[in-house]
């Protein structure tokens, strides 16, 4: 199997946690290629990064309102990468085991939207950022904060296992993380924390509303679906070349068996897919349906 080959079958079976951190990760690196290019071509270093990351101008956000999402695509280093993606893969792993994969989407865009507004709304409204320069924000922790909080109101009292401490309640987890952001907020990254506490909220806020049967990030949802589809025929199927047999043999050989067993299994699947999404196989079913579109 090439590179290539192997790179396609790693992506139609992650699920979208694993395909939300690995677009995290190529965003980092692509970013320090750009850099390296833009220095050897004597380009002006950061002229991408500027279009991508959150500024604290207003006017800004008008002509960038793209902004308000890249941003949390991006990190200032490899160490503040390691650490969201850390919490993320943690937090997420147990997010979507109570929720879909969808909302996992919903929270982590939706957690980092508000935290850019509570970074714009603070810059311009308290006093102590009064004269501040050009300041902007970068990173996926308000994203992430949304979804370890709102996991973390979903079932507070989930024991988590760690290394040296022993067992904790993940209320205990997501509370530590929160009172980090709130001492630290007096420091050079302020407007930073209170991003990280502003998705925090919104992860409590959001889980709260759904338990009553509001889902306030449905829009969000819709929205994406329709992105997706601009891109995406409607009759595409997850494995343009598995389709149903209407034909069926009339060998009786082991080999025209063991293609009428696939073909049937094939159907089932594809039947799934219409009535439930992509997203509803189990990894044996995925991977199934990859191998017998490789042998097509």
């Amino acid at each position: 199997m090439t590179f290539l080959e192997q790179a396609k079958y790693k992506y139609h079976t992650a699920n979208v946690l694993e395909k939300l951190i690995a677009i995290n990760v190529i965003v980092f690196v692509l970013m320090y290629v750009f850099q390296a290019i833009a220095f050897l071509f004597k380009f002006q270093e950061n002229f991408i990064l500027d279009w991508l990351v959150f500024s604290k101008d207003p006017e800004d956000l008008l002509f960038k309102p793209w902004s308000i999402v890249t941003y949390a695509f991006l990190h200032s280093g490899i160490l503040h990468l390691l650490g969201n993606m850390l919490i993320l893969y943690y937090a997420g792993t147990y997010f979507i085991t109570y929720f879909t994969q969808k909302k996992i989407l919903n929270f982590y865009f939706l957690g980092a939207i508000v935290g850019a507004l509570v970074y714009l709304l603070s810059y311009n409204f308290f006093p102590a950022f009064a004269g501040t320069g050009r300041s902007y924000l970068l990173g996926a922790s308000a994203g992430v904060m949304a979804v370890l909080v709102g996991i973390a109101t979903k079932v507070p009292n989930l024991g988590i296992r760690l290394l040296f401490i022993g067992t904790i309640k993940l209320w205990y987890i997501a509370a530590f993380f929160v009172v980090l952001d709130i001492i630290r907020i007096p420091t050079e990254n302020a407007g930073g924390f209170l991003a990280h506490l502003g998705g925090s909220f919104f992860g409590y806020f959001y889980v709260k509303q759904l338990d009553k049967g509001n889902d306030i990030g449905k829009w969000w949802e819709n929205f994406m679906d329709w992105f997706v589809n601009l891109f995406t025929s409607r009759k595409e199927k997850p494995f343009r070349n598995v389709h149903r047999n209407k034909t069926q043999t009339s060998s009786k050989t082991p080999t025209a068996d063991y293609k009428a067993i696939n073909q049937k299994k094939i159907d089932t699947i594809l039947d799934k897919i219409s009535k439930s999404g992509y997203d509803s196989l189990s990894k044996d079913e995925k991977d199934f349906l990859f191998k017998s579109g490789k042998e097509d």
